[in-house]
């Protein structure tokens, strides 16, 4: 894939309204995630007192926050950014392979509860569900990715623990929406049908990713 180099976030930005869709880690295409893209100064990198710096897991929330893009799991159940632009057919496509959850079933009380709150980081919304029990942490993470993955949750933004100076730290908490309390109704409505909204997006990633393989853009928009 070619592409400018990328050393900040604008310019991330920037390429991620280009093209459309970028992985944040590896996609299983040579080349083509968030990662593999910026310089080697924003990557991933420990210190030999334990710690780290990773220039690039700081920039999702600001990306997220200003960028006009959606993010979320949703390539394989990894995470991702959408454009705006490519929102509508996403979901389009993705919200008929995967219908509304089932009446009474968990993952309809996830949904329904997040849209009461509005937004929730992960642990309040888990909560709030009454998921609380012994090992419910991690078939809520599969709810919520799932639901993702149907595009009916998206990432609003990055929460930090702040220690007792103020500083941020940690790895940070995903804060929960629904696309439609971000960006309003109108952008996850789609005249086309599903299979046109697919293949449009089939013939888009060949245009940006003439090496890769239909089977694997299938498994990421699948």
């Amino acid at each position: 894939m070619r592409h400018e180099e990328i050393y900040n976030p604008i310019l991330l930005m920037e390429l991620i309204q280009q093209i459309g869709f970028l992985p944040l880690l590896d996609s299983g295409i040579f080349g083509y995630s968030a990662e593999e893209i910026v310089t080697d100064d924003c990557r991933y990198v420990t210190f030999s007192d334990g710690g780290w710096d990773w220039p690039l897991w700081k920039w999702k929330g600001p990306i997220v926050a200003e960028g006009g893009c959606m993010y979320g799991k949703f390539f394989a159940g990894k995470a991702g950014f959408i454009s705006r632009d490519w929102w509508p057919d996403f979901c389009n496509y993705r919200r008929h392979r995967h219908p509304a959850p089932s009446e009474g079933s968990i993952e309809e009380a996830i949904l329904l509860t997040l849209r009461e709150h509005g937004s929730l980081i992960a642990r309040e919304l888990r909560a709030a569900c009454g998921l609380t029990g012994p090992k419910m942490r991690s078939r809520f993470d599969s709810y919520v990715t799932r639901l993702q993955m149907a595009c009916r949750i998206v990432t609003e933004d990055f929460v930090y623990p702040r220690d007792k100076h103020g500083r941020e730290y940690g790895w940070g908490w995903s804060l929960l929406t629904t696309p439609e309390q971000l960006y309003g109704e109108e952008v996850c409505r789609c005249s086309r049908t599903p299979e046109k909204s697919l293949g449009r997006m089939v013939a888009h990633f060949k245009s940006f990713l003439p090496e890769a393989s239909e089977s694997q853009i299938m498994k990421l928009l699948r």
